[in-house]
């Protein structure tokens, strides 16, 4: 199979919208935080050279490098997500009739719900730093493409909320409730006050216009 990324976009919403469980929400959850990286990385590029933005020049050149590491990042985690949700569903086909194999079984799928959380987790982690990026693109790129960086806080604001939900909705089938609660903490404090920032991001990005 071709991996996810390689494929046309045609290809992966296809994909998306059919019968099959994956790729899915979180595997689109990712999607959406590339592109808001990569629309960052778009404002960098038609900022940095020009003679108007010099004062920023190193500023958005950090931006930018650190736009294209989260970028990669979550076009790696578009397939972790099949990966882990696949490793997910193989454990519950396990057999089931006997207590051993129920023991078994329980232990199994236990253990790759913790990856199924952290998964997510790392995608809403990378999202939350795309939109701090976002802040600097809106308020010091180009003014000619602010309309972007504000493209790109929605991207990623949107990516992170789906990539929460699944954090929330797999932590909440964890037995092991310290670690649960450890990476629902976590969240919460990735997360604090993240949406007065986006707004206040797509704000200025309108003072912009």
């Amino acid at each position: 199979m071709t991996e996810i990324k390689k494929q046309s976009i045609q290809t992966f919403l296809d994909e998306l919208a059919s019968k099959s469980a994956t790729p899915g929400g979180g595997s689109a959850a990712a999607l959406m935080g590339a592109q808001g990286a990569a629309l960052v990385s778009m404002v960098c590029h038609l900022t940095i050279g020009k003679p108007k933005f010099a004062e920023v020049e190193t500023e958005m050149q950090n931006v930018l490098k650190k736009a294209e590491t989260l970028r990669t990042q979550l076009t790696d985690l578009i397939q972790a997500d099949i990966d882990v949700f696949n490793q997910l569903m193989s454990k519950y086909a396990l057999p089931k009739e006997s207590d051993e194999e129920k023991a078994i079984r329980s232990a199994a799928i236990q253990e790759v719900l913790k990856d199924a959380t952290d998964v997510p987790l790392q995608c809403a982690y990378a999202c939350v730093e795309v939109i701090q990026l976002s802040k600097i693109a809106a308020e010091k790129g180009n003014p000619g493409v602010v309309t972007d960086a504000g493209a790109a806080v929605m991207a990623a604001y949107g990516a992170l909320k789906s990539a929460a939900l699944n954090v929330y909705v797999n932590a909440g089938s964890l037995k092991d409730k310290a670690y649960a609660e450890a990476k629902l903490a976590a969240l919460e404090q990735a997360t604090k006050e993240i949406d007065r920032i986006v707004e206040g991001i797509y704000q200025v990005v309108k003072a912009r216009l």
